[in-house]
């Protein structure tokens, strides 16, 4: 029996952990539950799974959700804010981490589970984006074991002969790596149809059943250049062999191409809780409810480039990561602004890469030698993106 720890158990990825859990409850336990302001959930979920340890970043939350445990008599602890996401972390023993929490919130909670010397689940990007050196540096420190959740990075590390994290793809034989992305609920739209779509038109995803954010992030193709960056640090790979493929139908999540030509590729349903099966099983395999592909009742699978006009984001991302240092950290904390503002209706979707390349331009970036000077230019870029955008 393992026990998991599971960073934003709330969110998306979080809820579809605790399912194939569920699914396998004669093999896994969950022992740290960890979230924002979803008190409703949480207690629904302490009810079922009865962790030892549960913390809300939002402190109000966190009272309000201790009440409610004490009323139904729970010997659950209760940690509040975001010192108490890394207590719940620190508090008890057990074998694997998630790190599902959305956005550089999550970096600092992952940091300290690596710390323990454990299993790894990364479902947080923004965590290698911001600080892949310092990240992959604590991850061999710890002899911590670092497995990819991200659908694309998990069928990179399926398709790899050797299943390896951190080591050089020419050792491989590795030509290309090839990311591929549906190109989100805008794809194939003329340019100007932008200006006027709508949080809910953006967060419309054909294919998957995401958050908000990371929905955004796809109708932007700003998570394809993030996944650039972490699959860069993931599997030590240079950019020029990091290639975007749109593939609308999300069946093959991506490829690994090697020298003598051959191609493999991971097959799936749009489903996350597949990439979250694998991990969490590695090396075996295990039910993750969700059923296999019926290939007689496929449609087509196509391939396009991504339009560089067209998706911004994308470019500005590529830009970043080969530049490095902390300008991945401001890339993102510059979009994490936009993309908040444009989901509370205070800017226009175009707006969002606008955005973004203004802070990359305004903000000097610096080399990512500590974590307090990744923190201090991600502070500075949320400053003057909110300045850019009129809402400080």
């Amino acid at each position: 029996m393992k026990s998991i720890c599971l960073l934003g158990s709330t969110g998306s990825i979080g809820q579809s952990t605790l399912d194939v859990i569920t699914d396998n409850s004669h093999l896994f336990e969950v022992s740290v539950l960890t979230a924002h302001k979803n008190v409703d959930l949480m207690i629904q979920q302490c009810l079922k799974f009865q962790p030892k340890v549960v913390a809300m970043a939002d402190s109000g939350c966190a009272e309000k959700l201790q009440k409610h445990l004490m009323s139904k008599s729970l010997d659950i602890e209760v940690f509040a804010g975001k010192e108490g996401l890394i207590q719940a972390v620190q508090s008890v023993d057990y074998d694997y981490v998630m790190a599902a929490i959305v956005g550089a919130a999550g970096l600092l909670p992952t940091l300290s589970a690596i710390k323990s010397g454990r299993r790894v689940l990364l479902a947080n990007k923004e965590a290698l984006v911001m600080s892949g050196q310092l990240f992959m540096q604590a991850i061999a420190e710890n002899n911590a074991e670092l497995l990819p959740i991200d659908s694309e990075h998990n069928a990179i590390f399926q398709c790899m002969s050797e299943n390896s994290i951190n080591k050089s793809g020419c050792d491989s034989g590795i030509e290309k790596i090839i990311l591929t992305g549906s190109g989100g609920p805008f794809l194939n739209k003329e340019r100007n149809y932008l200006n006027n779509v709508t949080p809910e038109q953006a967060c419309n995803h054909p294919n998957w059943s995401m958050g908000q954010k990371i929905s955004v992030d796809s109708a932007t193709m700003m998570n394809k250049g993030l996944e650039a960056i972490e699959a860069n640090w993931l599997f030590s790979t240079p950019f020029e062999k990091i290639d975007v493929v749109i593939h609308p139908q999300s069946i093959i999540h991506s490829m690994v191409s090697y020298k003598d030509g051959s191609v493999l590729a991971q097959l799936g349903q749009p489903d996350m809780k597949t990439p979250i099966a694998h991990a969490l099983a590695w090396p075996d395999r295990i039910n993750s409810g969700v059923a296999s592909l019926d290939f007689f009742n496929l449609s087509q699978l196509t391939f396009q480039p991504p339009d560089a006009t067209f998706f911004p984001c994308l470019k500005l991302a590529y830009e970043a990561g080969k530049q490095g240092g902390t300008c991945p950290a401001i890339l993102n904390a510059a979009n994490e602004v936009a993309v908040e503002a444009f989901l509370e209706k205070q800017i226009k979707f175009t707006e969002i890469a606008e955005t973004i390349e203004k802070v990359l331009h305004k903000v000097p970036s610096g080399k990512a030698e500590s974590l307090e000077k990744i923190i201090e230019d991600d502070l500075a870029a949320r400053q003057n993106a909110n300045q850019i955008l009129g809402l400080s």
